[in-house]
């Protein structure tokens, strides 16, 4: 059984071939953890969730990378409004996300990396491309 998906570059369906074979890699941008889940994270982990499972039906080795975003302007903001450190308001809301997405029976991701543990890396990438002149 093959998988077929949309091409944006050439405007076709296309058989899907990973890089790597029996391999596939899945970035999916996740929540900015300032608030509680609404429909739209529902909805984008359902996606997902069964995208990541059909993969691993057609016997493909899925490494799912869905990141949460824990440090932003909202953060901060709703930090001020309850009277309680950064880190207290992501870790909150990061526990909620769990709690929402077990009772929507989500297979959670390989990997959920926090912005805040790559800053350093961030910043690299941004001076290398001022240096490009990018």
């Amino acid at each position: 059984m093959s998988l077929r998906v949309f091409n944006t570059s050439t405007g076709q369906k296309e058989e899907f071939i990973p890089l790597r074979e029996g391999r596939v890699g899945m970035y999916v941008c996740g929540v900015t953890v300032y608030d509680y889940c609404h429909i739209g994270h529902a909805r984008a982990a359902i996606v997902f969730d069964t995208v990541y499972r059909y993969l691993q039906h057609l016997g493909y080795e899925v490494n799912y990378v869905c990141n949460f975003t824990d440090i932003d302007d909202k953060i901060i903001k709703r930090a001020n409004e309850e009277n309680i450190g950064w880190q207290e308001v992501t870790e909150k809301y990061i526990q909620a996300f769990y709690e929402d997405m077990g009772q929507l029976n989500i297979t959670p991701p390989t990997t959920e990396p926090k912005a805040t543990d790559h800053i350093d890396g961030m910043l690299d990438m941004v001076s290398s491309l001022i240096e490009q002149g990018k």
